[in-house]
């Protein structure tokens, strides 16, 4: 909930620094805050069932525009089979902007349009229509927790404006909606918390998303290898049924991902070298799968991580000081693993404010650790990533080099 609100403030913002003709912040209930910007129609934001539009009623292509949006919004009304908070009792006349939940904007001439619709906690039940794609210029559709089932129309590609997706917290079923892909504009998409199953396609992190959140689903099947490519700064797949490895070339294309949440899969293998390239990382939690192996060396690169959790894994090997002196690291966590000790730094943390979980392991002499038994055969020996760290110091501005087997020495990457 707390990125979704720095998310939405961010994005009017930016919105307000690039769109000189239509700069725009909303306040709750639906009252619009006039931003001036020395020219254009200067934006405004009106309507969530407050008429405060006073304009008088406009004519020409204006009214095309809500004349279609009347006709959208009256189609998914009909679609709507339970409203018990009573959430559509304004969405009568054809005063579109006063209807609950949707919002208006003027453009340069100062004629209105819906520019955003926010039906968060409608408890509404019902379905989406293909009548929606009539609103061109919508640029933020929020429906997280509701009832709404289905798929999502292949006609949401003609929302060439649309940059916020929020469809979380609903019924939604079937394949992931490839139409997605082909909204333009799309920055940020929210299918959480509902019943979408099979793969997940290689073009979603070549899109310029900036979040992707798919987590609490019945998505299926390996990782797609490009997911460490993707322009996003946050990436959460957490709670689904991916199996296989984390892509080997994880991290190669020196992304500025901030965050990336794997927990609870299937995933096995081993924790890619790869990882150390995420130097902007600030979150890595694959906690809850089947890894195994020793941690790769480069971890010791990631020097803006916060959050480290590695806990139900089956990793080994000693837990090294590099992990554990990472400048900004807030909280590690390496439970339920079979590590069989760590080193001077990771036993300072002890002391420290870094919050520091190690039980159930196999280190000797240390509280709380497994049985001796479980401890005498270490799974995943046979993997290749069970690897003695180099005796020479890991140089990490030379990481992406050594790593990549498409870079040369003599040659660097562009910035």
């Amino acid at each position: 909930m707390g990125f979704c609100f720095w998310f939405f403030l961010v994005f009017i913002l930016w919105q307000m620094m690039n769109v000189p003709t239509q700069a725009a912040i909303t306040v709750g209930g639906g009252v619009g805050i006039n931003i001036g910007n020395g020219g254009g129609g200067g934006g405004v934001w009106f309507g969530g069932g407050i008429n405060i539009n006073n304009n008088p009623t406009p004519s020409g292509p204006s009214v095309s525009k809500l004349n279609n949006a009347y006709t959208a919004l009256q189609a998914w009304k009909s679609a709507i089979t339970d409203d018990p908070l009573g959430v559509l009792k304004t969405w009568n006349d054809s005063d579109v902007c006063s209807y609950k939940g949707v919002f208006c904007s003027v453009d340069s001439t100062n004629e209105p349009f819906v520019v955003a619709i926010d039906l968060n906690h409608g408890n509404l039940q019902g379905t989406l229509v293909k009548e929606l794609s009539l609103l061109t210029d919508i640029t933020i559709f929020h429906l997280n927790s509701n009832r709404f089932s289905g798929t999502v129309p292949d006609t949401f590609n003609d929302l060439t404006s649309l940059q916020e997706l929020d469809l979380s917290g609903n019924y939604f079923s079937g394949s992931f909606p490839m139409v997605t892909l082909y909204i333009p504009n799309l920055v940020y998409l929210d299918l959480r918390f509902n019943n979408f199953s099979g793969t997940i396609p290689e073009d979603l992190f070549y899109k310029r998303l900036d979040a992707i959140f798919l987590n609490n689903n019945q998505f299926e099947g390996e990782l797609p290898s490009n997911i460490g490519n993707s322009p996003a700064s946050v990436i959460n797949l957490a709670n689904n049924k991916f199996n296989g490895n984390i892509p080997a070339s994880f991290g190669f294309m020196r992304s500025k991902l901030k965050e990336i949440l794997l927990l609870n899969n299937q995933l096995t293998g081993c924790i890619p070298q790869g990882v150390g390239l995420f130097s902007e990382m600030q979150v890595f939690d694959v906690s809850h799968n089947s890894l195994m192996g020793h941690l790769p060396d480069t971890m010791s690169c990631m020097s803006d991580i916060e959050v480290l959790n590695l806990a139900h894994n089956e990793l080994s090997g000693v837990l090294p000081d590099i992990v554990c002196s990472l400048r900004s690291l807030m909280n590690l966590t390496v439970a339920y693993n079979f590590f069989s000790g760590f080193g001077q730094e990771c036993s300072k943390s002890f002391y420290s404010d870094v919050g520091f979980d190690f039980s159930l392991n196999c280190i000797p002499g240390r509280d709380m650790q497994r049985p001796q038994p479980q401890c005498n055969v270490i799974p995943g020996s046979g993997l290749s990533c069970l690897r003695i760290p180099s005796p020479q110091p890991l140089v990490c501005g030379a990481l992406y080099e050594n790593l990549n087997p498409n870079v040369t020495p003599s040659s660097s990457p562009s910035p």
